[in-house]
């Protein structure tokens, strides 16, 4: 099948899977049922579109490049369970695609250049996704999953684990891909809370204050804050100024995001 694709294209960012054990794992991991609605970003050659299909599941595929567009279309012009989308996933309105009761699954090999910026705009829709299932870069999954004290876990991490529960499943080697990327990959696996731990205003706070704090994230918590609290919101806090950004849980940095919040409003009503 792969023979009749045109070549992975650099602009794109495209490296196919090809390695038959890695798909099959993956699509043992996420265990496609009849019936259930799935959303596949980046089908390229269409390595885990076929098995997705023959699962019984309904699919939407999303691709940019428009020549694989033109041969999915082809190859897979008998199948009533798929439709295909040429559009760029960064800009798709994913909540178009769900009709009916059953949340979406959203499944996908996805460009390492653009993998952040597409996670956050798919949580967006969180209300319309029961899960998601990602090939990533190794070091992202590492950064999304890690946890407080080590040297993966900061902005990446805080936001989306605020959003989802968060876990890597399991590593790929490079030689599963054509042509073989410099890094190595692994599978990362999201669920959406049913209610976010942040959203709304205090994401937004959230979001200034992880920012801020991981600007220089050697330095201490009150250095990197001191343009937004004081040495006493921390400790209002339960959190001790000299601590550094990467020793403050997920939890400490919601209850600053609720008082910078707080307090930020009380300042603005002043003015």
């Amino acid at each position: 099948m792969s023979q009749s694709y045109p070549k992975a294209r650099k602009r794109f960012g495209q490296n196919f899977l090809v390695d038959e054990s890695v798909i099959d794992s993956i699509i043992e991991a996420i265990d496609p049922q009849p019936g259930e609605h799935f959303i596949e970003i980046g089908p390229g050659r269409g390595a885990l579109t076929t098995p997705l299909l023959l699962s019984g599941i309904r699919l939407d595929v999303i691709e940019l490049d428009r020549d694989l567009v033109e041969r999915l279309t082809t190859f897979y012009a008998d199948y009533s369970n798929l439709q295909i989308h040429s559009a760029d996933a960064l800009d798709f309105d994913f909540s178009t695609l769900r009709d009916d009761a059953k949340p979406l699954r959203v499944i996908g090999n996805l460009p390492y250049n653009i993998s952040s910026p597409l996670l956050f705009h798919l949580i967006q829709y969180r209300d319309d996704i029961s899960d998601m299932c990602f090939m990533l870069q190794r070091e992202v999954v590492q950064r999304i999953c890690a946890e407080p004290g080590t040297k993966h876990y900061g902005r990446l991490s805080i936001m989306l684990q605020s959003q989802c529960e968060t876990s890597q499943l399991f590593e790929v080697p490079s030689t599963a891909f054509e042509p073989i990327p410099r890094v190595e990959s692994a599978i990362l696996y999201m669920r959406p809370y049913a209610r976010p731990l942040a959203s709304g205003a205090q994401l937004d706070a959230l979001a200034t204050i992880v920012a801020q704090a991981f600007s220089k994230r050697r330095k201490t918590i009150a250095n990197t804050l001191k343009s937004l609290m004081e040495k006493t919101d921390l400790l209002d806090c339960d959190i001790d100024p000299s601590q550094r950004p990467e020793t403050i849980s997920l939890t400490q940095y919601l209850r600053l995001a609720e008082h910078y919040l707080h307090n930020h409003s009380v300042d603005d009503k002043q003015k």
